[in-house]
């Protein structure tokens, strides 16, 4: 079977990731939370680097409960700063509480997160390839800056769009590939 070029067929997880997770349409209020904070980390690393340590993360962050990390403290900084398995990033960290905190007003404001989303997407999949920004992840960065969040710049925002399949951008050669 052929996969996208990115994939590591030496690393299981990103096999599983790649055929089972990615590209493909999960608007889940839990999961966008959960990409979000993840796709956050990815800032500057690879994302098999960050998809390694994903149960350290579930685990270390309280399993992705937003309310639960909404109230994080220093002493819980200072916990996760200590948490060799994980990405021991204050900034990325700090921003992840924050983020929190914007995630949560956002749901408020439109129901749901996706709800949000739409309002960008039309709640329509966009099909491209070889790409890391266009028009949709510069105008919901931008959005989201603007409302404060950190981390969030359009490449991040492209790869969270294509984690919770709004993007699909398997590679033509790939198994999953679709045109539309």
């Amino acid at each position: 079977m052929i996969r996208c070029k990115w994939c590591n067929l030496n690393n299981p997880k990103y096999i599983e990731y790649h055929d089972n997770e990615w590209c493909k349409p999960n608007f889940d209020d839990k999961y966008l939370y959960e990409m979000l904070i993840l796709e956050s980390f990815q800032a500057g690393l690879s994302w098999e680097c960050v998809l390694n340590k994903r149960e350290s993360f579930k685990k270390a962050f309280d399993n992705f409960n937003i309310d639960k990390i909404c109230n994080y403290n220093d002493k819980k900084v200072q916990e996760l700063l200590t948490n060799k398995n994980i990405i021991r990033n204050k900034l990325k960290i700090n921003a992840t509480i924050n983020n929190s905190k914007i995630f949560k007003s956002i749901q408020n404001e439109y129901g749901t997160f996706y709800n949000y989303l739409k309002t960008f997407t039309n709640d329509t999949i966009i099909y491209e390839i070889g790409k890391t920004t266009n028009h949709l992840s510069d105008a919901i960065s931008k959005d989201l800056q603007k409302r404060g969040m950190k981390f969030v710049g359009s490449v991040i925002i492209y790869s969270y769009l294509q984690a919770i399949g709004v993007i699909n951008s398997h590679d033509q050669e790939c198994f999953l590939h679709k045109n539309k």
